[in-house]
């Protein structure tokens, strides 16, 4: 049988019209019966790299027994002018998190999804300790099962103090090697009190690699390290009041979610 956990995760690819830009990651997420399409903000949206695109497209299993049976869903990301996401801020800036909520009319009526819920969130920070064992799911580069329309995944740990707004923004840091495709990715950890259909709690959404800019190119090699922004902005934008007009932003409420956007490529 297939692990609900590899059934979390889509691959995202962004496009100009017909013309594809770049892909990336996403993740289901569900409240209150609604139904969101999670992933990093930068992939519908960076003015520094001028990726401005119009629409997405993700691939659904539509048959549980026959993971090489899938649908591509073509979502638009204007509605009447207006963005259709939903992003977050607080006193330190914008948060690269967004989220799409999905109508379920026109999804296929076999669709093959796991979906992480508000349970799923780490409650406590105490439980979790910096060097503690995580898993990113993704498509780094693209890279995935093409016949099974799968992700892979990379092991992690958690490299900064969880809990902590490192240097003062919403994320924390993890120790991966990731790559381009890999931005909007959820990062779990396995639940050492779940032993449901999906024992994972999901802490974060990968974002983009932590590097210094005064590293020496030739004799240094790259930290290696990641941002990961805090899972609990999903309470946030996925609220029933949560309702964005065009870009503007919703204020973040208190806890460890976060600020400005590392740089970083979808």
């Amino acid at each position: 049988m297939i692990e609900p956990l590899l059934l979390t995760t889509t691959r995202v690819s962004t496009f100009d019209n017909n013309r594809p830009l770049t892909a990336a990651s996403g993740f289901f997420f569900e409240r209150d019966g609604r139904l969101f399409l999670v992933t990093s903000r930068h992939v519908v949206i960076d003015k520094p790299s001028k990726h401005f695109p119009n629409r997405i497209e993700i691939e659904l299993h539509t048959d549980a027994e026959n993971l090489t049976r899938s649908v591509v869903l073509s979502i638009l990301l204007y509605r009447d002018g207006k963005s259709v996401w939903h992003q977050g801020s607080d006193v330190a800036g914008e948060i690269d998190v967004a989220v799409i909520e999905l109508e379920r009319s026109a999804m296929p009526t076999s669709v093959a999804i796991q979906c992480f819920t508000t349970a799923h969130l780490q409650r406590s920070l105490q439980e979790v300790e910096v060097g503690s064992s995580l898993l990113v799911v993704g498509f780094p580069l693209g890279f995935h099962d093409t016949l099974h329309h799968l992700p892979v995944v990379r092991q992690a740990v958690i490299a900064s103090s969880f809990g902590l707004r490192f240097q003062g923004h919403g994320y924390f840091l993890t120790d991966a090697r990731t790559h381009r495709g890999t931005s909007g990715a959820p990062v779990v950890m396995r639940s050492a009190t779940e032993d449901g259909q999906l024992p994972w709690k999901l802490l974060g959404v990968h974002s983009a690699g932590m590097d210094m800019g005064s590293r020496d190119l030739r004799l240094d090699e790259s930290l290696g390290l990641n941002c990961a922004w805090y899972a609990d902005i999903l309470l946030t934008l996925t609220a029933a009041d949560a309702h964005i007009e065009g870009l503007e932003q919703v204020s973040a409420d208190d806890g460890p979610t976060g600020a400005s956007i590392p740089e970083g490529n979808v």
